[in-house]
């Protein structure tokens, strides 16, 4: 099959025979800007979204150049080295050296975390033209000396600014480390974050730089539609949508590891098969959930954003971004998933309340509002402005008002004001100990002071003159631990005491603090 677009960019007939294979007719915009660029030999930074075809940018120069005539060692050392920030990006990488390289006799190699090191092992130590790793296992490997980088002659870092989300620069920097100074460098990424400038201008040489609108997604063939629903009610609406329009291939999109496993525990209990990718499943689980879903096994793919860097599948109908992406260029990278090589394409996003101002953040990314559904079972508003007042509504139904330092009893102290003969004995909660911490002493000042009036009322016993005013005022009386009535009960009689004689006021502080003593015996 004759390609003139492709091969106007000069690229050799294996690599033409490899592309008509495929399918390919024409090449996207950044093939067509950055593969002539390669075969020259230049250091590129390139900047494109996932879905734009830079896979076969780097890929397709890659392998022309290593096809070159040169000598052939018994144990060849590694010649390219692509270094990606997943396990299922490595492989989707690997698989299209694969298929672009089917007729160029070169030999590759894909190393990552989570399986054994024993068959990657084997496989570099029979020799290997193109290694595609991950950067821990990679490290791991070099430093246990199974590889060897100092014959890297092209150096490609892609997805560079997931890396930097993960944790990765560091990483990164010392495997650059390890390859030769001489060699042709190449950096892809979705942004452009000063931190990844940074990065490529110490690891480029005058590089050609590259930008196919990473800001912006290609809208036109895909229709977007916001929902607003209550946090809790998510997955009730994402069973409704999927068996109300009979979708057959969706990705759902969750921010957490958590949330994506009880999305697909929901979407199972409803009777749609889901599969579920994300850092803590294994790797032989997520090859084995990925390969149902590129069959049509599972017509459900709940993934996290990380896990769902390595996905490539073109039939995609379907995006749900179950929640909002906390950055405006993930909800790019999402909806591209979908509406590949012109086909069209949904994209669903669900909002709550905490979510508008990641909300915002998207629409003014687009440059437009995201179109509403109004009406729908799990909305009891319609419009974006009646959204927060029913979440706020809710949120409050749940929990009740409750005045600062009430506590479980603050009904039983408002209660007291009732006669009682037992008003002069203090509170006592349900542990039968006293009136609990947080009940008031405004609530308990009205039995204390009854209690009062009738102790002073009793026939004086013990007011004639003796010792024991003298001994009363001179010596403690015990208390329970909580009684309140000595701070409210000089509150109530201030002015009443302050006219009495002395010696009335000891022999009623007597008679008050036995009566206070043979109370509490008796209770």
């Amino acid at each position: 099959m004759h390609l003139p677009e492709f091969e106007a960019l000069g690229l050799a007939l294996p690599c033409l025979e490899a592309l008509a294979h495929e399918g390919y007719e024409h090449p996207t915009p950044i093939q067509t800007a950055a593969i002539p660029h390669l075969l020259a030999g230049r250091d590129l930074l390139g900047c494109a979204q996932t879905g734009t075809g830079k896979t076969a940018a780097f890929a397709l120069p890659t392998i022309q150049f290593l096809m070159k005539p040169g000598v052939r060692r018994e144990n060849r050392k590694v010649r390219a080295l692509v270094v990606a920030p997943t396990r299922e990006l490595a492989i989707q990488i690997d698989s299209s050296f694969g298929a672009y390289g089917r007729s160029a006799g070169l030999k590759r190699a894909c190393v990552y975390g989570g399986v054994g090191k024993a068959p990657q092992i084997r496989a570099l130590e029979r020799g290997v033209d193109v290694l595609v790793a991950t950067p821990g296992r990679l490290l791991d490997l070099a430093g246990e000396r199974f590889v060897d980088l100092s014959a890297v002659e092209i150096a490609v870092l892609d997805e560079a600014d997931r890396m930097l989300d993960m944790g990765f620069i560091h990483d990164v920097k010392r495997i650059m480390a390890m390859l030769p100074k001489n060699r042709q460098t190449l950096l892809f990424s979705a942004t452009m974050p000063t931190e990844i400038v940074d990065l490529a201008n110490s690891f480029l040489r005058n590089p050609v730089r590259v930008d196919i609108d990473p800001e912006k997604p290609a809208v036109e063939c895909i229709d977007q539609t916001l929902y607003y629903v209550e946090k809790g009610e998510k997955r009730e609406l994402l069973v409704h949508l999927i068996k109300e329009q009979k979708i057959q291939r969706a990705l759902v999109f969750s921010k957490t590891k958590h949330g994506a496993d009880r999305i697909a525990k929901s979407l199972h209990l409803a009777g749609i098969p889901a599969g579920v990718i994300h850092a803590n499943k294994g790797q032989g689980n997520r090859t084995r959930t990925m390969d149902a879903f590129r069959s049509g096994e599972t017509p459900i793919l709940v993934a996290t954003d990380i896990a769902a860097r390595g996905i490539d599948v073109d039939d995609i109908t379907h995006i749900f971004n179950f929640d909002q992406p906390t950055e405006p260029e993930t909800y790019v990278h999402r909806i591209g998933r979908t509406a590949r090589a012109g086909a069209s394409g949904t994209a669903i996003s669900f909002c709550d309340t905490e979510e508008k101002k990641f909300l915002r953040q998207v629409e003014r990314l687009l440059g437009r509002p995201i179109p509403v559904v109004k009406e729908h079972p799990y909305m009891r508003g319609s419009g974006r402005e009646t959204a927060p007042d029913i979440d706020d509504e809710h949120d409050r139904s749940r929990q009740p008002g409750r005045k600062e330092g009430q506590g479980r009893f603050q009904g039983r102290g408002a209660r007291q004001g009732r006669p009682t003969t037992q008003s002069s004995r203090p509170s006592v909660g349900r542990d039968g100990r006293g009136s609990p911490a947080g009940e008031s002493r405004r609530n308990t000042a009205p039995a204390v002071q009854s209690g009062r009036r009738s102790a002073a009322n009793e026939p004086r016993r013990d007011s004639r003159p003796g010792p024991v005013p003298v001994r009363q005022r001179n010596t403690p009386v015990s208390r329970p631990d909580n009684d309140e009535r000595k701070p409210t009960a000089r509150t109530g009689e201030s002015n009443r005491n302050s006219r009495a004689p002395a010696a009335s006021r000891d022999v009623r502080s007597a008679i008050d603090e036995l009566t206070g003593r043979s109370s509490s015996l008796g209770r």
